[in-house]
């Protein structure tokens, strides 16, 4: 059995599952420490399910549903959101509970026929729009609708009685559950970088739409926070909020991440000289990345934590190196924007990598350093004295002086 049960309040459950086997989260993000997949099920006068878990953790999940009903029906499964991860048991919780009325938003009823091949009747589908409330008996759901944060059909509940906030994919992050459900169990500091990564990869690119749901969240009154992966936060909700209102405002850190391509050594020399020239210059937090050995995610997270990015690339095919190119699609892509930007590279007997990373420069939201450098072969003195130039603007820019 994988399922795992847990009553949070009284007639307040948690039903989840740890994935310790998915190697890569969308077939692309890495999962080291694993991702948990989490739902809940309320019993009042009428019970309601929200969100499922991923299929092929579906273990238990439903023996786990009806233990906790105790033979008595479901009355609605609410749809908060369609990923695969969170809507995987909805047609095995319809071969159980075969009146069970669905809950989501006109997008929801669409998805479920493009994803699940589902047509539920009119009288087997409730439409909910912004505002809307579906009364339980005590307890009830106020529906917020989150599109774009980060599918179309993406919502939210909050229950007001318990001042709970099923919150979806909204303050989720990666890693399982190791014995812990609750914040208050656990390090949270243990858990942060992977929870920024989560944060940078999955709903980064919709931060305007992300930032703005955030705000009308922290307008409410939460007790707990209910979200689809991590913990379930009843001690210290406001940790997470936070976290989530700075990563969504793109508020960053004193610190520089160098990423550099390099085929032969002379680039990444270069790095490691500009990454000195900034400790001597008083920047404590340098990171420096190869971008062919580290996975774009964790790079990416670090670059959505530290004020400054520098960008050094070798010329390859009169180009910018490959994997860079990558990752610039990628910043291009999630449209971070607020940090100070450096770019640096190297080309044997013509030039390009520096031609493109100052293209991507001018289509950035960055602020450029006035040093740019370029080696012809290995760096020399001139280059030297142009990589510590760009340093001293670097440091002046992250640490404001």
């Amino acid at each position: 059995m994988n399922s795992i049960c847990k009553e949070i309040l009284s007639d307040l459950y948690y039903i989840g599952a740890n994935d310790r086997e998915t190697e890569l989260f969308e077939n692309m993000l890495p999962l080291p420490r694993g991702v948990s997949y989490n739902c809940y099920l309320i019993k009042d006068e009428k019970t309601a399910l929200l969100d499922t878990i991923r299929i092929n953790k579906s273990g238990g999940f439903i023996e786990n549903v009806r233990n906790i009903l105790d033979g008595r029906k479901l009355d609605y499964l609410v749809v908060q959101h369609m990923e695969p991860d969170h809507s995987g048991c909805i047609k095995e919780v319809l071969e159980v509970y075969p009146d069970v009325v669905i809950v989501g938003n006109k997008r929801t009823k669409t998805m479920l026929y493009d994803l699940l091949e589902l047509e539920p009747s009119d009288d087997k589908f409730m439409e909910v729009n912004n505002g809307d409330v579906l009364k339980l008996g005590k307890r009830e759901l106020n529906f917020v609708m989150t599109s774009m944060v980060h599918w179309p059909e993406s919502m939210v509940s909050y229950e007001p009685n318990d001042k709970v906030l099923f919150s979806q994919d909204i303050f989720g992050g990666f890693g399982t559950l190791d014995g812990a459900i609750f914040d208050d169990q656990a390090d949270y500091s243990i858990y942060q970088s992977e929870t920024r990564r989560y944060y940078a990869n999955i709903v980064g690119k919709y931060s305007m739409v992300a930032s703005k749901a955030v705000d009308s969240v922290k307008d409410l009154d939460i007790d707990i926070i209910c979200p689809v992966h991590g913990f379930v936060w009843r001690k210290n909700p406001e940790i997470i909020i936070e976290d989530y209102r700075k990563w969504s405002n793109y508020e960053t850190e004193e610190g520089v991440v160098i990423v550099y391509g390099s085929m032969y050594g002379n680039t990444e020399s270069m790095a490691d000289h500009l990454a000195q020239f900034l400790a001597e210059e008083g920047v404590r937090n340098v990171q420096v990345f190869d971008c062919s050995k580290t996975h774009f995610s964790y790079i990416v997270s670090e670059i959505w934590k530290y004020k400054g990015l520098i960008l050094g690339s070798a010329t390859y095919d009169n180009s910018v190196y490959p994997n860079m190119y990558n990752l610039l699609n990628l910043l291009k892509h999630n449209k971070i924007k607020n940090h100070a930007l450096g770019i640096f590279g190297s080309y044997g007997w013509s030039g390009g990598a520096v031609k493109d990373l100052k293209a991507f420069a001018e289509g950035s939201a960055f602020d450029l350093t006035e040093t740019v450098v370029e080696a012809r072969g290995t760096m020399h003195e001139k280059e030297l004295e142009g990589l510590r130039k760009m340093a001293k603007e670097m440091a002046e820019k992250v640490l404001e002086k």
